[in-house]
């Protein structure tokens, strides 16, 4: 059997650095080495998870139609998020599989395409809504102490409150493959994984520094998610 990888990180720090490659590579080898296949071709996206247009994945499939070969792709989890990512694997054509998700079909990533489309709608549906409804009442927004502040204060904005939980939500969610990343590139400790999100000079969702608790609400946030 011959295969087809498609390796996607983040940004092109990763890109560049390698972060995440090798550990998706080894997944993939892995796979291949179990299937007794030739890993003949390897395509690697730098992309935020946000943009929809995927050029590397398009290349990837288009080779293995062309070659009869599988499209292996390390990680489907993490790239459930993204709904055009999902859409184009699902409309190629093409023989894949995942090696996290190896019992995954064309229905099963049709159904994650429009749940990622419906979660990202929603997010962005609730955050304008929730900030709408606090502007209108005269609330300030960007409060730097976020909702604990609006709590402690007594004033019971459920909508201001509802604002900082959805963009903590949203941040937590842009923030999801790095973690992944680090976690399995060897940082496997709170305080590790805090002190390199701060040599990365990636910000909390309130624009701080992070600390152990901070990463392990961002945990907490994502397995809640």
């Amino acid at each position: 059997m011959r295969i087809v990888s498609y390796i996607r990180v983040s940004t092109a720090r990763q890109g560049a650095s390698g972060l995440g490659i090798e550990a998706q590579r080894a997944e993939i080898a892995a796979y291949a080495a179990a299937q007794n296949a030739t890993i003949t071709a390897e395509y690697i996206e730098v992309e935020s998870g946000k943009k929809n247009d995927r050029p590397e994945l398009e290349r990837a499939i288009r080779e293995a139609r062309l070659t009869g070969s599988k499209l292996v792709i390390a990680r489907l989890n993490r790239l459930s998020r993204n709904a055009a990512f999902l859409l184009n694997l699902r409309d190629s054509g093409v023989d894949f599989v995942a090696a996290d998700m190896p019992n995954a079909n064309s229905m099963t990533v049709g159904v994650m395409a429009l749940v990622a489309q419906e979660e990202r709608e929603a997010i962005s549906r609730n955050t304008k809504a929730a900030l709408a409804a606090a502007k209108a009442r005269g609330q300030r927004l960007g409060n730097p102490n976020g909702a604990a502040a609006l709590r402690r204060a007594g004033k019971g904005n459920v909508d201001a409150v509802q604002a900082v939980k959805t963009r903590a939500d949203a941040r937590a969610n842009q923030i999801a493959d790095i973690l992944e990343e680090l976690e399995t590139t060897g940082f496997t400790t709170l305080t590790a994984i805090a002190d390199e999100l701060n040599r990365r000079a990636i910000k909390t969702a309130r624009g701080g520094r992070w600390h152990p608790s901070s990463v392990a609400n961002l945990r907490n946030r994502l397995n809640r998610a």
